[in-house]
């Protein structure tokens, strides 16, 4: 029985590391519970539920953020894998902007919301907010109440810039199962069209 040759290094689809990929999905899952919260808040009358919601609100950003510094670090000492060489050039473009505009936002978004909820806290003698499990998150002094409010419109309109881009993101990834595309193998545990890929180092 003739043995079957063994793919080229260029025909060989390498795949994200298990360490990018738990970090992938865990974000997805923390942005995506963020975003229901954070509209169920934003729809609520104040009251005592809206503030415990808030907390939540508060304690997945803070998640968000440090999610989005220990995938920043294991990105820059981890490179991803390289695209299948017939995706178009435009594609890869696309793909690697999208997800630095994401690393951007994951980092910003929570920011913003920081300074916005540190607005008007050092007058009224406020060092801390609480999240979670009575955890104090310091916040930034020196924030008058005006820039705050000014922030906190920032931090709403990032939130669509951020539901756009994670739109196109998934509208490509969706794509690329349709077309059968073996791009769409990069990510566990989407598989490459009759390819078995060999996971990157």
């Amino acid at each position: 029985m003739a043995s079957v040759p063994e793919a080229t290094p260029q025909q060989r689809l390498l795949r994200y590391n298990n360490g990018a990929v738990w970090l992938h999905w865990l974000t997805a899952l923390v942005v995506i519970a963020q975003v229901v919260v954070g509209f169920t808040f934003a729809n609520m009358e104040r009251g005592p539920a809206r503030g415990d919601l808030f907390t939540v609100h508060k304690t997945l950003g803070a998640t968000i953020l440090l999610l989005a510094l220990i995938r920043l670090g294991w990105r820059l000492s981890h490179p991803p894998p390289p695209f299948p060489t017939e995706l178009p050039k435009w594609e890869r473009i696309a793909s690697v902007w999208t997800h630095r505009a994401f690393y951007v936002l994951l980092i910003i978004l929570p920011l913003t919301g920081l300074i916005a909820v540190s607005g008007g806290a050092s007058a009224e003698g406020k060092a801390t907010t609480p999240l979670l499990g009575g955890i104090p998150l310091p916040l930034i002094p020196g924030i008058s109440e005006d820039a705050g409010e000014t922030m906190g419109g920032l931090h709403e309109l990032l939130v669509f810039v951020t539901l756009a881009i994670l739109a196109l993101h998934v509208a490509a990834a969706t794509k690329h199962q349709i077309q059968h595309n073996r791009a769409a193998g990069r990510m566990p545990p989407f598989k490459a069209p009759h390819e078995h890929p060999t996971p990157s180092p």
